[in-house]
């Protein structure tokens, strides 16, 4: 069993969710949250006050990887930067506690938790609700993105047995392996 933290990056809402992976494509819910901070204090505080809720999650969840949103361009220069300060902040957790990081990109994301790179949020949502069996949709969305991660880096980016995995799901690891070299 592999514990996977999948942090969805943001500076006023980050979404942090943790489930549980094994073989056969298996996953299992174990908490989420959103971690928030002040849009009116300091920056300096707001990270801290991000950075301190990762550390806690951390240290009681004991995951044994996290799976990071990669940052993109976007319009709005202003969000896309701190977002990138969240997941900056978010690594440099990670190397503190000796954790191995995988980043993957929203398409990425969208595409193993619904089939389809392109999926709104709510697809998204209503999709991570399925797959872990949850009672009721994780909310606000930051929660059901960051918990989308985790099954993402389960399903396609992780160390984790591959039993049950389609032919294309192979190809398709064979082929981001053979990138990295």
């Amino acid at each position: 069993m592999t514990r996977i933290l999948g942090v969805d990056p943001g500076l006023t809402r980050c979404g942090v969710g943790v489930i549980d992976a094994g073989s056969a494509r298996a996953v299992s819910f174990v908490d989420v949250t959103v971690l928030r901070s002040d849009a009116d204090a300091p920056l300096e505080q707001r990270l801290l006050t991000i950075r301190d809720g990762l550390v806690t999650i951390i240290d009681a969840c004991r995951p044994d990887v996290i799976a990071i949103e990669r940052i993109f361009a976007q319009h709005n220069v202003r969000s896309v930067m701190g977002t990138a300060q969240v997941a900056g902040m978010a690594l440099l957790v990670a190397a503190e506690r000796g954790l191995t990081v995988a980043l993957h990109t929203p398409s990425e994301v969208k595409a193993a938790v619904t089939g389809y790179g392109r999926a709104d949020k709510k697809q998204v949502t209503a999709m991570v609700t399925a797959i872990l069996k949850l009672d009721s949709p994780p909310k606000p969305a930051d929660a059901a993105d960051a918990l989308a991660l985790a099954i993402c880096h389960a399903w396609r980016g992780g160390d984790l047995a591959h039993d049950g995995e389609t032919e294309a799901q192979r190809a398709w690891r064979a082929a981001v392996k053979a990138s990295r070299s």
